[in-house]
């Protein structure tokens, strides 16, 4: 596993959009909650990964030559010491307020919904240890989920100097990103995947 970026912020802050991007400009495969749906074989990888047992990210991650999103961005840490010459990418919203909007009215309900398919239990126990033991194991508390999401972005900051790090929002297009990978800006608007809305109808 050599990742050239690892994404250290949580979901619903661009992460897809994100995916999109570094496929288009570094060519290769960007690993994401996504990437976790089209390979089942790997959830119980991530839920070794939770525990503390998982003994070779190359299982995973081998094929990939960046990630970003959870379940990746709750092992920053541990994927940025594996990969010391990767760009860490810290993907924000402007505000908490702005994230937990986005993230209630999304992914959160998605996890704690009632009517999980039988073939995807082995996923929700996964993700609920994964939040549970690394983000907050209150995620229908507004004030709690806001304090995980701000204390997670300043461990990233505290830990990662300064020259490895990127930090990017949504807004922020191709112009930071290009220019910490060195790389032209794409003659093409920045892709805007999975809104809310895009969210809403998929799952209407």
């Amino acid at each position: 596993m050599t990742l050239r970026i690892v994404g250290a912020g949580v979901g619903r802050t661009g992460t897809t959009s994100l995916k999109a991007a570094l496929e288009q400009l570094l060519g290769g495969p960007c690993y994401h909650m996504f990437e976790v749906f089209g390979h089942p074989e790997h959830v119980p990888l991530w839920h070794q990964a939770v525990r503390g047992e998982l003994g070779n990210w190359d299982a995973i991650l081998g094929d990939y030559v960046t990630a970003v999103d959870w379940p990746v961005s709750a092992f920053w840490p541990e994927l940025a010491e594996a990969n010391p010459d990767a760009l860490v990418l810290l993907s924000t919203r402007d505000s908490a307020e702005t994230w937990w909007k986005s993230a209630h009215g999304t992914i959160f309900t998605f996890i704690d919904s009632d009517t999980r398919p039988p073939e995807m239990q082995e996923w929700y126990e996964m993700v609920i240890d994964m939040m549970r033991t690394r983000f907050t194991d209150r995620l229908d508390d507004e004030a709690a989920a806001k304090a995980a999401y701000e204390r997670h972005n300043e461990a990233v900051r505290r830990a990662i100097p300064p020259e490895r790090l990127l930090e990017w929002q949504p807004a922020d297009g191709w112009g930071p990103i290009c220019a910490a990978l060195d790389l032209p800006v794409p003659d093409a608007p920045f892709p805007v995947t999975n809104t809310s809305e895009e969210w809403g109808a998929r799952r209407s």
